[in-house]
């Protein structure tokens, strides 16, 4: 019998996704669920949903027990096999506010800053010694688990447990699996296709759709030709957008589409957010401040579908693309899954550092996780994720030092930040989003 522990429990749709996948996968359905969050409320209500389930679903052949606060996560991990982490540290308010509203003053402006950008890095900066913390108790407690992270800012988080810590961990992401069939559907080829084949590879939230074929036959050259004409039109004044602007203009430029979408991409690059060129946000349809809305929206959303998901008796669930059960029923039967994940880059892109943390190929089975050789991505493509790769980092040193200078150097080397920003305002937002984030923080020097 496994132990699965889920940190951040209080994610109740996200723990049905990953601990429902689990309880209709056989080789997990008698496994012991322990459920872990800060959030008492929360994690009640998870519990609640999760023992429905576990009766509708699974014949109650699971254990399920919570586990709250700080004082009991050692007991929540202690034995584990697996653990899977869904935490957001500081939360909506007052954390993901200030991450927004602070770089405005200076006229900096982002559409979800969880990844890159000023936000993403002050995002990591309170998340990873979270995640050293859980790390630690891991070693201590269940040093052979292996450690699923679905938090964000993906890159960092995953690249500082893999330099700093001894734990088995993998960074897992929704935008992957998805790509492909997304570009198609919006495209209207998908319902042609019969035997669909893709390959993806970079870093997260900036892999490249290097390949995508149907049974053998390159389907680039015909999405390129529907891409430019839809983008065409969409551009012209006054013209319906869509919702993929940004991603098929690079694709124009690049010749590769990128994994995740036109708002989180807007912000990870120097072209399209600029105050001296405001025209560029309705041009090509960029939606500022788009994750405030988001959390807004599933916070008075949660409010009204709470009860309808924790209190319905006849609650059911099918299984997900999430990764998280795949990998698990792969370690416990010894029978080969392929995912895509984050993992430390030894040798797999040639032409990305071997510090940074990259989205690949992995195969997984009793072994663990293990990723798999790319070769060089196209030089364009390399020398876009080193933008990026730069910035990330010089996050994770920031966090692992406690040297304030890191800090200033991911900012000023933050691609949005450095176009928008001269270096003594970096230096000054910098300082201001650590005082107020200063109950978030370690001590920086």
């Amino acid at each position: 019998m496994a132990k699965i522990t889920f940190m951040g429990a209080g994610s109740t749709v996200f723990a049905k996704n990953v601990l429902g996948d689990c309880m209709l996968t056989e080789s997990l359905r008698d496994s012991h669920l322990a459920l872990y969050d800060i959030d008492g409320a929360r994690l009640r209500e998870s519990k609640m949903m999760l023992e429905t389930l576990n009766a509708n679903l699974n014949e109650g052949r699971a254990r399920i027990t919570a586990h709250h606060g700080v004082r009991s996560r050692k007991t929540a991990l202690r034995g584990a096999d697996y653990v899977v982490n869904a935490v957001q540290v500081g939360g909506y308010e007052p954390c993901t506010v200030i991450d927004f509203e602070i770089p405005k003053k200076y006229g900096l402006r982002q559409t979800i800053a969880d990844t890159l950008g000023i936000g993403g890095i002050f995002r990591a900066l309170r998340t990873i010694p979270v995640m050293l913390d859980f790390c630690r108790d891991m070693d201590a407690v269940c040093p052979d688990a292996w450690f699923l992270t679905y938090v964000n800012p993906m890159a960092m988080i995953t690249g500082a447990i893999l330099q700093a810590t001894p734990i088995k961990a993998v960074g897992l992401c929704h935008s992957v699996q998805g790509c492909a069939r997304g570009l198609l559907h919006h495209l209207g080829m998908l319902d042609g296709v019969k035997k669909l084949q893709w390959k993806v590879a970079g870093i997260n939230h900036q892999s490249w759709l290097l390949e995508v074929t149907d049974g053998g036959r390159d389907l680039y050259p015909e999405i390129k030709r529907r891409a430019a004409k839809l983008n065409k039109a969409a551009r012209k004044k006054g013209a319906p957008k869509h919702w993929d602007m940004v991603r098929l203009e690079l694709m124009r430029l690049l010749g590769y589409y990128i994994t995740e979408s036109s708002e989180h991409s807007a912000e990870y690059m120097p072209y399209w957010i600029k105050s001296q060129h405001p025209e560029l946000i309705e041009e090509f349809n960029i939606p500022l401040d788009e994750y405030p809305r988001r959390c807004i929206a599933q916070i008075e959303g949660w409010k009204k579908r709470s009860q309808e998901i924790v209190a319905d008796p006849h609650l059911t669930h099918r299984r997900t693309g999430e990764y998280g059960s795949y990998i698990m029923d792969a370690m416990e039967t010894d029978v080969p899954a392929r995912i895509g994940g984050n993992v430390l880059n030894t040798g797999l892109i040639p032409n990305l550092p071997s510090t940074a943390c990259v989205e690949v190929p992995c195969l997984v089975d009793r072994n663990g996780v293990q990723g798999c050789y790319v070769g060089d991505l196209p030089e364009q493509c390399a020398a876009m994720n080193r933008t990026n790769i730069n910035p990330q980092l010089l996050t994770i040193e920031a966090a692992l030092t406690l040297k304030r200078d890191k800090i200033y150097q991911a900012a000023m080397l933050d691609p949005h930040t450095a176009a928008e920003l001269p270096l003594d305002q970096i230096v000054s937002l910098c300082d201001d989003l650590i005082e107020a984030q200063r109950d978030w923080l370690p001590e920086y020097h």
